[in-house]
């Protein structure tokens, strides 16, 4: 029997509309027009590494793959839905970024970061990078039709499969050394431990290879898709807690009791995409249980009276009550998500008061695009920079190009 689709009360209707609206709106007056007028560095015909509060460039600032990648990913995008030059121009400005500055043309892959003088810094292969960088050049051969991006995104995909990929447990490693080699310390970041595999990173290879299925429907790849969207349900996600891990070493032991609500949220929806572009669809019903479930466990727990999502939690609750830009921004598309599988007006409403929240308290008016994070009490806090290493166009970007195509979805019936 099939599910009947309930159509949402008049005044959800109107709120899907106002919300798509003011959505677009943003992406195409406020987020994309901030990275074309402040991102570029004409001198070093790349991009800034880092710009303050103020719009100020700092040339001493170290540069990573990561923030290419992940600008290239957004122009390509937006051009795909927009078709406008200008965002071409800005994926092909990245581009070149990543190849001519990032790429290793002797062992493959990307490096994870560059001195201001353009020099190495790091060689590692990390490979949460080596996945958006994969990422980005999948969705810039789409928008441009140039074959050599695809040719290196499957050249990524490979290397991962020979080098990351674990035989014995399944899943990938954090990180290798220049010449893919084992090396001591795997951490993505400072706050990071140092173990085998994490969440995080197994998260976003699953995200890059979705979007290299899509451009490339090979066998090969949509295996070792399946594998890791199993590695997903039956390793990373915690039981029916409806939690996912966040470290682990390489027999999948937990090794941390935290959690990340942004994460959680995220991957609700991320596993749900991911799920649609595999043939099989015992899986796609397993991840459709999980994704509402993690909604379902994310609203409880980590949404605030206010409608933001709070860091973290752990066993004896709340650990990190502040609210970063990017979790907000996956709460939009991961309520919609759950809303889209299981027609509960809580998600929908989840999701439109996530970006009410986004509106009031992240939108830089004054200097553009969005304040990096907040607290509890909605005041600007941490890290002020527009752009970093980290604070990026992805996460906002994607959420409303996401965003705005469910609701018109949602809203036709």
């Amino acid at each position: 029997m099939s599910t009947p689709i309930l159509v949402p009360a008049p005044y959800r209707l109107d709120a899907m509309g106002a919300c798509s609206r003011r959505l677009e709106s943003d992406l195409l007056t406020n987020i994309l027009p901030f990275w074309l007028k402040h991102a570029i560095d004409p001198q070093r015909a790349c991009f800034h590494g880092s710009v303050s509060p103020d719009l100020v460039p700092d040339p001493t600032a170290v540069r990573g793959a990561l923030l290419t990648s992940r600008i290239l990913w957004t122009f390509s995008a937006a051009y795909r839905r927009y078709r406008t030059i200008e965002y071409l121009r800005m994926a092909d400005f990245a581009y070149v970024d990543l190849i001519s500055h990032f790429h290793d043309a002797r062992h493959g892959g990307f490096f994870w970061s560059l001195r201001p003088d353009g020099t190495v810094l790091q060689d590692r292969k990390q490979v949460y990078g080596q996945a958006f960088a994969l990422y980005g050049l999948s969705e810039y051969h789409a928008a441009s039709g140039r074959p050599e991006p695809l040719e290196l995104a499957i050249e990524v995909h490979r290397l991962l499969e020979r080098h990351a990929l674990d035989p014995t447990h399944g899943g990938y490693l954090e990180a290798l050394g220049r010449e893919w080699q084992a090396i001591p310390d795997m951490r993505l970041s400072g706050g990071d431990m140092n173990v085998p595999k994490s969440q995080n990173t197994l998260l976003h290879v699953m995200e890059a290879y979705a979007c290299l299925l899509r451009v490339w429907p090979n066998p090969d790849l949509e295996r070792s898709q399946i594998n890791l969207l199993k590695v997903m349900l039956d390793h990373v996600l915690q039981g029916d807690s409806g939690h996912l891990g966040l470290f682990f070493s390489a027999d999948w032991e937990p090794k941390s009791d935290q959690v990340s609500y942004g994460h959680d949220i995220e991957a609700a929806w991320l596993l749900t995409q991911a799920g649609d572009g595999v043939d099989d669809a015992p899986l796609r019903e397993r991840i459709r249980k999980a994704a509402v479930r993690i909604a379902d466990v994310t609203l409880a727990e980590g949404v605030d009276t206010d409608g933001g999502v709070m860091n973290q939690g752990g066993p004896q609750g709340l650990t990190n009550t502040g609210k970063d830009w990017w979790p907000q921004a996956e709460a939009v598309i991961g309520f919609l998500n759950a809303y889209e599988i299981g027609r509960q007006p809580k998600h929908l409403d989840a999701a439109l008061r996530s970006w009410e929240f986004i509106d009031s308290h992240l939108i830089d008016r004054t200097r553009g695009e969005w304040i990096r994070s907040v607290d509890r009490a909605g005041r600007p806090s941490g890290d002020p920079a527009k752009i970093s290493f980290w604070k990026c166009p992805y996460h906002n970007s994607r959420m409303v190009l996401e965003s705005v195509a469910r609701l018109r979805r949602l809203a036709q019936g």
